[in-house]
Formats: structure tokens, C-alpha cells, sequence
């Protein structure tokens, strides 16, 4: 939430984003994910790669970090 917040992607609350991850990628829907399943899924999907390339980018916090 707080990597979302300092990028100012806050559309999406934390739990709807996991949620969207396991309805994407958890393919024997036992609920849950393992590192196999995550990594093959988001390779395979491309609004999902850039979704979470997005709320994982640290670039803003580094400068949050840097300027203080």
C-alpha cells in the first residue's frame, strides 16, 4: 500500500490487487500461489506484468528516500 501510495496508483485497494493476481494466475485454484505459478503467470500475461511492474516500482520511493 505504501509502495502504491508514494507512486500514486491508489485505484486499487491491497486486497483487490491480490485478488486479481489469484484470479489471473492461481491455475489449480486451490488458493494459493506458489513462486512456479506466479512467475509463469505474469510472464504469460501482459496487463498483469505491467500492472505489477507499476505497483512495485521503487523508483519514487528511492527519491522519497534520497530527498528526505
Amino acid at each position: 500500500q505504501a509502495i502504491q501510495a508514494i507512486n500514486g496508483s491508489t485505484n486499487m485497494t491491497a486486497e483487490e490487487f491480490t485478488n486479481i493476481i489469484f484470479q489471473k494466475i492461481d491455475v489449480n485454484n486451490d488458493g494459493e500461489l506458489t513462486l512456479e505459478e506466479f512467475i509463469s503467470g505474469v510472464e504469460k500475461d501482459e496487463d498483469l506484468m505491467e500492472l505489477i511492474t507499476k505497483s512495485f516500482d521503487l523508483s519514487n520511493v528511492l527519491k522519497v528516500i534520497q530527498n528526505g
